[in-house]
């Protein structure tokens, strides 16, 4: 199927064609024909599947269809994060460009008086966070009299980030007929009854399992003292000769300390937290994606939606707290057709932690020991230790690969070596001709 079958405009056609994409998701092919009808819709999909260009490109296309009517904003975007929101103001941007159609962004953390100059002289599409909505919507400076389209995008997120009360606000201010577009990667108890409060006879499009890691993705192990983990990270990207890793701590302290001696060792690094002001978080994240700096350390404020074109390493410095943020860390890779590698390092005291992400995978990760950072059982519950070990030797729990030196890294081509314990997987090459990387 081609965009063209999907009964898309010349206009967008082109801006998809400019991109070098010629071909579909499966979301964006079960979506965009359904939202062109005006139909309300509950989408789930993982991050990676191209469930932005889902929604933005059928959003463009009737918005421009109907013609400007006035200054005040049509459709309104809600977003969990300031990334996110801002990526999804540079895909309107990027895709709509051919039109004549006004977009801008609103979030925290910056002036205000910019963004009140902007919507003054009228935008079409509004992406915001929910917050910032709320101070405009307070100031009197924002007008959502006019919306016609809503989108919740990763609306779990923002549940799970405390937004619901702010989110029953903005609703208040719509009005009431409308369609609406909810998207998440996951359907918890809540996210139905919210879905049943919004959404008017939905479509339901989903598109993949609940929280199972991209298949593109190769998983590994490594086992360390945590107090040498810093110096198996380094020497990873350094034996490794990494061009580029997205690194994720569990504490903003953790990936501010974790900087600091990455680039005393050398390796340019940044962090990316919520305790960094928007202007800075927006500098590292534009450096890293221009490839000035290697290393992103990040806590899991990025673990969703983030579009990082090519990016070969995803690196769990600390495990994460919760089984599902694990399959979000790692989908930051393995995107768009590309193959990529999730590296863990875990310490004896981080067993807790993984045994209830390889229930949720429905598999044992691939174990492998880096020469010369071994555990050993000083300081110990010996059980624990002994069992992690076990496990990773035992050829029937589909763990352990063997042994290596960290020189034995992998190289960043952007693609995995297979091991042994591993199913090669054919076509992990480039397929570029999917919009797959649009699923900010």
């Amino acid at each position: 199927m081609s965009f063209e079958q999907l009964g898309l405009e010349p206009a967008l056609l082109k801006a998809i064609a400019d991109q070098g994409y010629n071909t579909p998701t499966p979301i964006q092919a079960q979506t965009i024909p359904v939202i062109l009808d005006g139909q309300d819709v509950l989408g789930g999909a993982q991050t990676g599947t191209g469930k932005t260009a889902a929604f933005a490109l059928p959003v463009l296309q009737i918005l421009n269809q109907r013609g400007k009517k006035s200054r005040r904003p049509r459709c309104l975007v809600l977003t969990p994060t300031r990334e996110l929101a801002a990526q999804g103001g540079d895909f309107m941007v990027t895709y709509g460009k051919h039109l004549s159609l006004r977009s801008t962004v609103i979030f925290g953390g910056v002036g205000i008086n910019p963004q009140i100059d902007t919507l003054r002289r009228g935008v079409d599409i509004l992406v915001a966070t929910p917050g910032r909505l709320l101070d405009h919507t307070g100031r009197g400076t924002i007008d959502l009299s006019a919306v016609e389209i809503l989108i919740l995008d990763e609306a779990d997120r923002m549940l799970d980030m405390g937004f619901i009360h702010d989110i029953k606000r903005v609703l208040k201010l719509l009005p009431n007929k409308r369609q609406n577009l909810l998207f998440s990667a996951t359907f918890s108890t809540e996210i139905k009854q919210l879905a049943d409060k919004l959404l008017n006879n939905p479509v339901m499009i989903e598109v993949a399992r609940k929280s199972i890691a991209a298949e593109k993705v190769d998983q590994v192990i490594h086992p360390v003292e945590l107090k040498t983990k810093r110096v198996l990270l380094a020497q990873l990207i350094k034996d490794g000769a990494w061009e580029r890793a997205l690194v994720f701590t569990r504490t903003k302290h953790g990936a501010n300390r974790l900087v600091t001696y990455l680039e005393k060792s050398g390796i340019d690094a940044a962090a990316i937290h919520g305790n960094k002001s928007q202007t800075a978080r927006t500098r590292a994240l534009s450096e890293f994606k221009d490839g000035k700096v290697r290393i992103l350390v990040a806590t899991d404020i990025a673990a969703r939606g983030l579009d990082i074109d090519h990016l070969p390493y995803v690196v769990n410095f600390d495990l994460p707290n919760v089984a599902e943020d694990y399959v979000h860390r790692i989908g930051r890779t393995g995107r768009a057709g590309c193959s990529g590698m999730a590296i863990s390092l875990v310490s004896a005291d981080e067993q807790k932690l993984l045994r209830p992400i390889e229930r949720l995978l429905g598999k044992k990760i691939t174990v492998e020991v880096i020469d010369g950072f071994e555990q050993n059982l000083a300081d110990k519950d010996e059980e624990t230790f002994v069992n992690f070990n076990r496990r990773g030797r035992g050829n029937n729990t589909g763990g352990y690969s063997r042994s290596r030196t960290a020189g034995a890294s992998r190289k960043s081509s952007g693609k995995s070596r297979s091991y042994t314990e591993r199913n090669d997987r054919p076509g992990s090459q480039d397929r570029s001709n999917q919009v797959a990387h649009a699923s900010r």
